[in-house]
């Protein structure tokens, strides 16, 4: 007896949601997207300010982009994600649409209906799309895992109140506590 088949979705689903819903499309599965906390909304913003002025003060030619931002993670159409922060340094990735290919750095804020997805789900995503550097910013815990996948290097795991040198970038430091403050 075959096995049920599963319904694959693709981006064209995405694209067809009703205007106030959010959802992500990794490897044909649709995961809806529940509304953002307060801060949640803080660190997306007070991180992308410290990036883009970085950025802009040393004449970078990467790009920083908060969420709602579509990053097409394959060539393909079955997965499409919006991550909470997107750094993309190679220009031709991007278009109207968001960013074809991976991004050098992602920066991921976990929120309660969110854990598995960006503990496991969209970690083995970007480490096998070729993202450079992911971060997982948990408030829930008061850390940020930091992944390095172009040195297949350990994970390490930072308390909120201690700096993180960012990886892509030799002369940026982030603390996530001062964010909150």
């Amino acid at each position: 007896m075959p096995l049920p088949k599963e319904n694959t979705h693709t981006i064209d689903d995405i694209y067809n949601l009703p205007e106030n819903e959010r959802a992500e499309l990794i490897n044909g599965k649709i995961y809806m997207m529940a509304p953002p906390s307060r801060i949640h909304q803080k660190l997306i913003s007070e991180l992308h300010y410290k990036i883009l002025n970085h950025i802009k003060s040393n004449n970078g030619s990467c790009e920083v982009y908060p969420a709602p931002f579509a990053v097409h993670l394959n060539a393909d159409d079955k997965t499409y994600v919006e991550p909470d922060i997107s750094v993309i340094c190679d220009k031709n990735k991007l278009t109207d649409n968001g960013c074809k290919g991976a991004p050098d750095f992602i920066i991921e804020i976990v929120s309660p209906t969110s854990r598995k997805m960006d503990y496991n789900i969209k970690n083995g995503r970007y480490a096998e799309a070729g993202v450079r550097e992911y971060w997982i910013v948990d408030p829930e815990k008061e850390r940020t895992t930091i992944y390095h996948y172009e040195v297949d290097a350990a994970p390490m795991i930072v308390p909120f109140d201690q700096t993180i040198q960012v990886g892509i970038y030799n002369n940026l430091q982030i603390n996530i506590k001062e964010l909150l403050k």
